[in-house]
C-alpha cells in the first residue's frame, strides 16, 4: 500500500509531540519532591550607564540568507498624433473709456455781478515753496445794497475776510498756520413797525439821521502740529481778537494737544483742553451798566478704542475746571461728562448699528453769537453752555452700491443753552432825540435757560453716476424749557436738499433748497409811563429755493448764473427781519498758473 507524503509527517509529529509531553510531567514531579528554599541578597538597586545602552540603527543590517534584488522598472508613453479641426477664436482687448486727466491749476480768481447791486469776488493763489512747503492766498467778498422792499432803513452789508496760510511736511512731522481777518459791515435795519410813521401816529424817527449800521473786525491765528511717532501726536491752537464799532472788544485763546499712551496693549488717547474768553461791552445793558467777563476752561479727555471683529467701542470721559468771572464776581464750577460711543455692522457696509452718550462743556463767545445772528446787541452776558448728556441711537448703511442712508434719534440736554430773543424797548414819545442803534426793536438778546430737546434726523445720499449726486435730509426736534416759555428762534423742523448734475462736459448745474418751520419769538414793550408788556411771536416757516448754472469754455475760464429765492418770498429769518427777494447773479471763473 503506498501512504501519502503529508499523512506520515503528520503521524510522526504527533508522535514527538506525545514523547516531549510524558518527559515535562515526570520533570515537574521530580521538581516538586526537591523543592527547597534559598536566600538572595540584594547588595544594590541596578543603576544603569550610559555605557550600557545601545544605539538601534536607523538600517538594520538583515541576516537574511536569501535576498532578492529589487528589479528596475521602466516604462514609456506611447503618444500618437490626434488630428483636431478645433480653431480657438481671437482674442480681443477689453475696450475702456479713458477719462480726460483734468488739468489742476494752482491759483482761481472769481467775479460776479447780480441784482440789489450784489458783488461776488474770489481769488486763490497757492505757491509751492519748496518740495515740503507751500503758500496759500485766499480772498472773499460778499456785498449787497440792500432796497428791500417796505424798509426804510439802511440794509446793504458788506463781507470780507482774508486767509494767508503756510505748511510744512517734514520726515516725522507736519504743521500749518493760517492768519484769518475779516471784516463785516451790517445793519440794524428790522426797525420795529411802532416807530415807522406811516404806520403809527406816535412820532417816528428821522431815517434821514438814522444811522443803523455796525461793522465787525475779526484778527485771528490758527495752528496746528502732527507728529507720526511719540507720545505727542500733535495739538490746534486758535488766538483770536473780536471787535466792533460800539466799542465792543473780546479776545479768545485755544489750544488743545493730544497725547498717546500704550497701556496693556492698548491705546489711550488723551486731550488737554485750555480754553479762554474774555472781553468788554461799552453799551449799557437794560441795569445801566457795562460788562467785563473772563472765563477759563481747562479740560482732561482720556478715551480707549476697542475693536473686535465688527463691533467698535470708544470708552472715555471729559473732566472740566470752569472759572468765570463777569464784572469781579466770580463762579468755580468742575463738570464731569460721559464720551462713549459704539457702533456694530451687522451686515457689513449695508447696515452698521451705533449708539452713544456724550457730553460737553461749550464756551460761548460774541464772536460765535454774532456769526450766527449779524443783528444782536452790543450789551451781552456770556456764559458756557453745560451740555449735560446727548444719548442717541442709530442706524446707517447702504441701500445699495449708489445709495446710502443714515437714521439717528436722540435725547440731549442742556443747561444754560443760549437762546436769542428780541430786546425789550420803550415806546417812543414825541420829540424824543435818536436813541442807541440797535434801540428801536430791531437787535436781539441772549436769555439762557435749561433746555431738553428730542431730536430725530434721517439722511439720504444718492451717487447715481459720477454726473449726478444728491443728498436729502430732514430733523425734527421738540423742545422744553425751564423758565422761558418757549425755545426762542428754535425751528421744530429742519429740511434740505442738495443737487449737483454734470449734465455734458461743458454743462453743469446744481439746486439747493431748504425749508425752515416756525419759531417762536417775544416782544417785550415798555410805554412811556412804565407798564410792561409781553406778546409771543411766531414767524412762519418758509422755503427757499436756490439754483445755478454753469457752462465750462476750456479748462480755464467758466461762467456761472445763480438765483436765489426763487419763490420770491420775503420770509423773515428774524423777526422784523425780511430777507431780499428773488436774486440773480452771473459771474464767471478763470484758472491759471504764474
Amino acid at each position: 500500500m503506498i501512504f501519502n507524503q503529508r499523512y506520515i509527517y503528520k503521524v510522526v509529529f504527533v508522535v514527538a509531540f506525545g514523547v516531549f509531553g510524558l518527559q515535562q510531567a515526570n520533570a515537574q514531579e521530580d521538581d516538586e519532591q526537591n523543592l527547597g528554599t534559598e536566600v538572595v541578597n540584594v547588595v544594590k538597586p541596578y543603576t544603569p550607564t550610559i555605557s550600557d545602552a545601545f544605539k538601534v540603527k536607523a538600517t538594520p543590517v538583515l541576516n537574511d540568507s536569501v535576498t532578492t534584488a529589487k528589479k528596475i522598472v521602466t516604462y514609456s508613453i506611447f503618444s500618437v498624433p490626434v488630428a483636431s479641426t478645433f480653431t480657438p477664436a481671437k482674442g480681443k482687448a477689453a475696450s475702456v473709456k479713458k477719462v480726460k486727466r483734468e488739468k489742476l491749476y494752482d491759483n482761481y480768481a472769481t467775479i460776479g455781478f447780480g441784482s440789489y447791486t450784489s458783488i461776488l469776488a474770489e481769488f486763490y493763489s497757492n505757491f509751492q515753496i519748496s518740495r515740503t512747503e507751500d503758500f496759500g492766498v485766499f480772498l472773499n467778498h460778499n456785498s449787497s445794497q440792500g432796497n428791500i422792499d417796505g424798509i426804510l432803513a439802511d440794509d446793504y452789508f458788506y463781507d470780507t475776510r482774508l486767509n494767508l496760510n503756510y505748511g510744512a511736511r517734514e520726515r516725522d512731522m507736519s504743521w500749518r498756520t493760517d492768519l484769518d481777518v475779516k471784516h463785516q459791515i451790517f445793519n440794524w435795519y428790522g426797525v420795529d413797525p411802532i416807530f415807522n410813521p406811516s404806520e403809527s401816529s406816535i412820532s417816528g424817527i428821522d431815517y434821514g439821521s438814522f444811522d443803523p449800521a455796525h461793522t465787525y473786525t475779526t484778527i485771528g491765528l490758527n495752528g496746528s502740529l502732527n507728529f507720526d511717532d511719540g507720545i505727542f501726536k500733535g495739538g490746534k491752537a486758535t488766538i483770536r481778537r473780536f471787535g466792533d464799532s460800539e466799542g465792543s472788544g473780546e479776545n479768545r485763546a485755544f489750544i488743545k494737544p493730544t497725547l498717546e499712551f500704550p497701556i496693556a496693549g492698548e491705546i489711550i488717547t488723551t486731550n488737554i483742553i485750555a480754553d479762554y474768553v474774555g472781553g468788554k461791552f461799552d453799551a449799557l445793558t437794560t441795569d445801566g451798566e457795562e460788562t467785563k467777563y473772563s472765563i477759563i476752561n481747562a479740560g482732561i479727555n482720556p478715551s480707549l478704542v476697542i475693536l473686535r471683529d465688527d463691533l467698535t467701542v470708544n470708552l472715555g470721559v471729559s473732566a472740566f475746571v470752569s472759572a468765570n468771572n463777569t464784572n469781579d464776581e466770580t463762579d468755580l464750577d468742575i463738570y464731569f461728562y460721559p464720551k462713549v460711543t459704539a457702533s456694530y455692522r451687522v451686515a457689513g457696509e449695508f447696515f452698521i448699528a451705533y449708539a452713544g452718550l456724550e457730553g460737553d462743556l461749550h464756551q460761548n463767545s460774541y464772536y460765535e453769537f454774532a456769526q450766527e445772528n449779524p443783528f444782536i446787541s452790543p450789551n451781552q452776558v456770556i456764559a458756557p453752555t453745560d451740555r449735560q448728556f446727548d444719548g442717541y441711537l442709530g442706524m446707517k448703511g447702504k441701500l445699495s452700491e449708489n445709495a446710502s442712508y443714515n437714521l439717528r434719534a436722540g435725547y440731549r440736554g442742556e443747561s444754560s443753552r443760549a437762546l436769542y430773543r428780541l430786546n425789550n424797548f420803550t415806546t417812543p414819545i414825541a420829540g424824543e432825540g435818536n436813541r442807541e442803534a440797535f434801540g428801536y426793536g430791531n437787535s436781539f438778546g441772549i436769555v439762557y435757560d435749561d433746555v431738553n430737546t428730542i431730536s430725530v434726523f434721517g439722511e439720504l445720499n444718492f451717487d447715481v453716476s459720477q454726473n449726478f449726486k444728491m443728498r436729502i435730509n430732514g430733523e425734527y426736534n421738540n423742545y422744553s424749557t425751564d423758565v422761558e416759555e418757549e425755545a426762542w428762534n428754535l425751528p421744530d423742523l429742519k429740511a434740505s436738499v442738495f443737487g449737483d448734475y454734470q449734465i455734458t462736459e461743458q454743462w453743469f448745474a446744481g439746486i439747493n433748497l431748504f425749508f425752515v418751520g416756525e419759531r417762536l419769538d417775544q416782544r417785550g414793550v415798555i410805554n412811556p409811563i412804565g407798564i410792561f408788556d409781553e406778546s409771543t411771536i411766531t414767524l412762519d416757516s418758509y422755503f427757499d429755493a436756490n439754483a445755478h448754472l454753469g457752462y465750462r469754455f476750456n479748462d480755464r475760464l467758466s461762467a456761472f448764473g445763480r438765483v436765489n429765492n426763487i419763490l420770491n418770498n420775503n420770509y423773515e429769518k428774524w423777526t422784523n427781519y425780511p430777507v431780499q427777494g428773488i436774486q440773480a447773479l452771473v459771474g464767471a471763473t478763470y484758472k491759471f498758473d504764474f
